[in-house]
């Protein structure tokens, strides 16, 4: 077993208002046609409240399933999760994932899709402001009443994270929530995620497949080795935001991880 304990970020000007999480000795496997598949192998770590922290590892190795845990939407076979000290048991909107596609509802305007958690949990007319807020928070005030087939790959994916934020969450699961956008508006979204990190001071757990996206907007990078997922090592990121693509250490960083993820 490894054990990864991550530290707190060091922004004096920001209050954090994410939780810790706790991952102990979680193993978990699928059945596959009444075979059993391991996924994750005795996995150990911990999250400091408002980290900003990236999963990196082979297709398949495990790190949505990691996600998912995290998020409640199903239980670990083995092991637990809690967040600030509570086990983790089902979804909860202090937890949420946030998936590659937006999935919004084409007949719902970016307001209608943004205020869904709201309305789900009865809050709707309590905290509307909390609509104008995040709507604000990831520039799409001007765009609350367009639909979804108004709006550029982007736009939906900064829908998508204000349907987030609106529920203020403590701890935000980022699955590759921009592997489908092209490469542009993939760079100008990194620097919108650290924004909203930076603002928000959630707690934030990424899985990506690109290192230098790991290294960009992430504190620390965990490698997980290949399925059943292990973890291989974990990489502090010393560097401030924004952070410079041909900074020399991040180049350096990148190299390692790459050596690291070719490893057998």
């Amino acid at each position: 077993m490894v054990a990864a304990t991550l530290e707190a970020p060091t922004c004096a000007s920001a209050i954090d208002r994410g939780g810790a999480l706790t991952v102990r000795r979680v193993s978990h496997a699928f059945d596959i046609g009444g075979t059993r598949l391991p996924v994750l192998d005795d996995i150990d770590l911990t999250i400091a409240p408002g980290s900003f922290v990236a999963l990196l590892g082979p297709s398949g190795c495990g790190k949505s399933t990691l996600l998912r845990l995290a998020a409640g939407l199903e239980p670990p076979e083995s092991g637990t999760l809690a967040l600030d000290g509570e086990t983790i048991t089902g979804p909860d909107p202090e937890r949420l994932l946030v998936f590659q596609d937006p999935t919004l509802y084409p007949w719902r305007t970016v307001r209608g899709n943004v205020s869904l958690g709201l309305e789900a949990r009865g809050l709707l007319r309590r905290h509307r402001h909390r609509i104008d807020e995040a709507l604000d928070l990831v520039g799409l005030s001007d765009f609350a009443e367009a639909y979804p087939h108004q709006l550029s790959g982007g736009m939906a994916q900064r829908t998508a994270l204000a349907r987030a934020l609106v529920n203020d969450p403590r701890l935000l699961l980022l699955d590759e929530p921009l592997g489908k956008l092209d490469a542009l508006t993939r760079l100008a979204m990194q620097g919108e995620l650290v924004r909203l990190w930076q603002e928000s001071r959630f707690t934030a757990l990424l899985v990506t497949h690109d290192v230098e996206e790991a290294l960009i907007l992430a504190q620390r990078v965990i490698v997980l080795s290949d399925r059943p997922a292990r973890i291989r090592t974990e990489i502090a990121v010393d560097a401030p935001y924004p952070r410079r693509r041909d900074d020399p250490k991040l180049l350096s960083l990148r190299t390692e991880i790459l050596g690291i993820l070719g490893q057998k």
